[in-house]
């Protein structure tokens, strides 16, 4: 709990879109059908990722950490949501928002690494094709994702302290339906100037950076692409390329706009829907992008449901 001279700030309260009832319901039911299907979709792709053996590749290590942490971050951000609408209430204990701050940023922050480190898989799987077993053994893939996850939970936790560690001086109403680290930031009654350098420098760790790498792994990706005489050769590594970029285009795109937009813009209402897109939107595509874009993965899935097919009869 914060304590300050006169208040001890127990609880937060969210106003969520209690503003707009029609649209709070509307808003529900749109966050559960896409809760249910991250979840479904996500747990499908690690099911085939870890039951198919021809898709114990990297690329697919990689895309089964990607839909862990889907599942985790739409959890984080939507489970209480929905909890508190079937419930009616509309307020988290002090630790409770801590613990649901920190988890959404670790997954995002994650992310955020893991999509540059799947984009530099590609690079090698493409520009280096016969060296790409040795340079992407097991041990570097599984010290690469264990790096992801160790950044975007040290980064997470950095914010969540400082932000955290702030003077509230009573103030408890959150304008949002989550624990949105910005969102709490705006109820600090102290100067928070050495916070918002804090989240600027782990903001241009996360997005800038990742993104130039992503870029650089790209432009060599092209040049490759461009000069491979096959139609076929040149297809499938478009194909395989197109499911990264879609989901990097999406991603980043709505991360820039809500945590390196400049100050003077400043919509709470933009923000509670832009976050529904990083929230729950984009885990939902993630499994059905690289589903519909990649031959193995569709493979895979066929192969799944005919053997369970079979084995029902």
């Amino acid at each position: 709990m914060i304590k300050t001279n006169l208040t001890v700030i127990s609880k937060f309260i969210f106003l969520g879109f209690t503003y707009y009832p029609k649209v709070e319901v509307i808003v529900f039911v749109l966050c559960l059908l896409m809760y249910l299907i991250t979840l479904l979709g996500n747990i499908i792709l690690i099911s085939i990722t870890i039951l198919d053996s021809h898709l114990h590749k990297p690329m697919y290590f990689f895309l089964s950490n990607l839909s862990f942490l889907d599942i985790w971050y739409t959890s984080s951000a939507l489970t209480p949501m929905l909890a508190n609408f079937v419930l009616g209430k509309n307020t988290i204990s002090f630790s409770g928002c801590a613990i649901q701050m920190y988890f959404s940023l670790a997954m995002g922050s994650t992310e955020c690494v893991l999509l540059s480190m799947m984009a530099y898989d590609r690079y090698v799987a493409i520009c280096n094709p016969l060296r790409y077993p040795v340079i992407m053994n097991r041990r570097v893939c599984v010290q690469i994702a264990a790096g992801s996850w160790v950044t975007g939970c040290l980064t997470a936790l950095v914010e969540t302290m400082s932000v955290l560690h702030q003077s509230f001086c009573g103030n408890s109403i959150i304008n949002h339906f989550t624990c949105e680290i910005l969102a709490v930031l705006k109820l600090v009654c102290v100067d928070t100037s050495r916070v918002q350098l804090i989240m600027l420098l782990i903001s241009i760790l996360l997005l800038p950076m990742p993104m130039l790498l992503i870029c650089i792994s790209y432009a060599f990706i092209l040049s490759n692409i461009l000069r491979i005489s096959s139609v076929d050769g040149r297809s499938k590594a478009f194909s395989t390329c197109a499911a990264h970029l879609t989901v990097v285009v999406l991603f980043y795109g709505t991360a820039l706009s809500m945590y390196l937009k400049p100050l003077a813009v400043d919509s709470q209402e933009i923000d509670k829907f832009i976050a529904l897109v990083y929230a729950g939107l984009i885990p939902m595509l993630n499994p059905i992008i690289y589903s519909l874009r990649n031959k193995e993965v569709k493979a895979a899935v066929k192969k799944l449901l005919i053997r369970n097919h079979l084995c029902a009869f």
